[in-house]
């Protein structure tokens, strides 16, 4: 039999409650396919709750304190060894369509950045420009977030190639920034959409390959639904924002929290004293929303994971046509998770909740990965790598730290994991923490401070009541930091094997 291909799908900040074949308030076709077809892991977690982190583990089977792109703003060094190489030397296509995001949006003469201005948008540059990058021969970039006005790369190129020439009016406001007059509706024609460039593209691709009778391994990576929250018609009026459930703090739920997280309660918060460098800490700031305003914002949220799931369907339709179905390992996932009220929060930040750490993920592969089965075993994104590798007859480089899933996703072992783990940076003096879950508990340390939290996820699943400071669960603290310390002195990357004693 031929080597099998990897098409790996990813949204962006994507909650994990949010498809249809398990919530009945939103409608998503495609993935409720992906989920009788294949199996869905229902604890599958990020390994960093931002972009650029995350994504870098991704492609390097590593967690973000050891690739280096440790927190938003950092760079993943083009010298660190990414799962394309082992694949490009295994005779595979490789290439990626849509979101990147390992590089900065500033770079500096020390820390140049592809992804960063002035280049971003020099279209002359990106019309020669498709890779290598991170090891993948070809790459068709953009950097949206909806509107925003970063606009440019292979994106844009798309957009004057299908006449419209005047896209710099949909992304672009007056002020030369992205125009946060515009709520909600998005001007933009659904065929200029990045999601019907993306689907478009990854297609190509597809067709490529089969063409060359070559596997391939392809990574489709769309924006949405990231905030802002915008989406054109008619996805737009989808959802009635008064038919939704709406999630939202309980009384006294941050009492027992670290002192940032009642801060965002407030109307005026004042994280100055966190600012070392100047800068924002994502999800430092105040959280309050007006009630109809939060309606809309999910109804918004909605739309956008519905019109991203149409196009996610023209994908797999084109994998059909392509009779490549059956040869080929799906995984769809995202990055990190979302806050649209769970905890009076919104959008994300260093608040280690699973809202925002766990993740939808589905696995299909016909006759190999069992079809329409929930697993509870649990999955972090930095073994997507190896698992890959495995799957495909490749030696997993011994620098990975991820762990093969192979044997779980195919249903003959129940689990290769007992904990994961998350990372969140700002600055190592001012923000740092980690969380370590396991089957039943989660807890998270903060550098330098004498606070944390630890849930029970079986008696507490919504994670209402820090233990921490309980004096009933003090033993259990004491295992639980014992579990998190031996944890993370086994993550290091494996070494050269020993061959003598001396």
């Amino acid at each position: 039999m031929s080597r099998p291909n990897i098409l790996l799908i990813t949204s962006d900040q994507q909650h994990w409650d949010t498809i249809g074949a398990f919530n009945r308030e939103i409608h998503t076709p495609n993935l409720d396919r992906l989920v009788r077809e294949g199996t869905t892991f229902t604890r599958a977690y990020c390994p960093n709750p931002t972009c650029t982190p995350t994504r870098a583990s991704i492609i390097t089977g590593m967690y973000p304190s050891q690739h280096g792109a440790w927190t938003l703003g950092t760079k993943l060094h083009e010298d660190r060894h990414t799962v394309g190489e082992d694949f490009s030397a295994a005779g595979y296509t490789t290439a990626l369509i849509g979101k990147a995001h390992f590089q900065p949006l500033h770079g500096t003469e020390e820390y140049p950045s592809l992804e960063a201005y002035p280049i971003l948008q020099d279209l002359e540059f990106w019309r020669s420009y498709k890779g290598p990058f991170y090891g993948f021969d070809h790459v068709e970039l953009a950097r949206n977030h909806t509107n925003e006005a970063h606009v440019g790369q292979h994106y844009a190129l798309w957009l004057e190639e299908k006449g419209c020439t005047n896209w710099r009016d949909y992304f672009v406001a007056p002020t030369g920034t992205m125009d946060r007059a515009i709520k909600h509706t998005w001007p933009i024609p659904e065929e200029f959409h990045y999601n019907t460039w993306i689907a478009e593209r990854t297609n190509a691709v597809l067709e490529q390959s089969k063409a060359g009778d070559k596997p391939f391994f392809l990574w489709s990576s769309f924006f949405d639904p990231h905030p802002d929250y915008l989406v054109p018609a008619p996805w737009d009026a989808m959802y009635d924002p008064d038919n939704l459930t709406i999630p939202s703090i309980s009384t006294g739920e941050h009492d027992r929290n670290p002192p940032h997280f009642a801060m965002t309660q407030e109307e005026r918060p004042d994280f100055s004293h966190l600012r070392e460098t100047g800068n924002g800490i994502h999800g430092y700031h105040s959280h309050l929303t007006p009630e109809s305003e939060r309606k809309q914002l999910v109804a918004t949220y909605y739309g956008m994971i519905s019109l991203m799931d149409k196009y996610i369907g023209r994908i797999m339709d084109k994998l059909d046509e392509l009779d490549l179905t059956e040869n080929t390992i799906v995984v769809f996932t995202t990055d990190h998770g979302h806050f649209f009220g769970q905890h009076g929060l919104q959008h994300k930040g260093g608040f280690h909740y699973e809202d925002l750490m766990k993740l939808p993920f589905i696995v299909r592969y016909p006759d190999h990965v069992p079809s329409g089965v929930q697993s509870s075993a649990i999955q972090s994104l930095v073994d997507l790598a190896p698992t890959f590798l495995s799957f495909c007859g490749i030696d997993i480089p011994p620098i990975m730290t991820g762990v093969d899933q192979s044997e779980v996703w195919r249903g003959s072992n129940v689990c290769v994991r007992d904990h994961a783990i998350c990372e969140f940076h700002h600055e190592p003096t001012t923000i740092h923490q980690k969380t370590y879950i396991d089957e039943r508990y989660k807890i998270t340390v903060y550098y330098n401070q004498t606070y944390g939290e630890i849930f029970d996820l079986e008696q507490d699943p919504q994670e209402r009541h820090n233990l921490w400071k309980d004096p009933a669960y003090q033993s259990l603290k004491s295992e639980l930091l014992l579990k998190y310390i031996w944890a993370e002195l086994g993550k290091e990357p494996m070494p050269m094997p020993r061959i003598w004693h001396a």
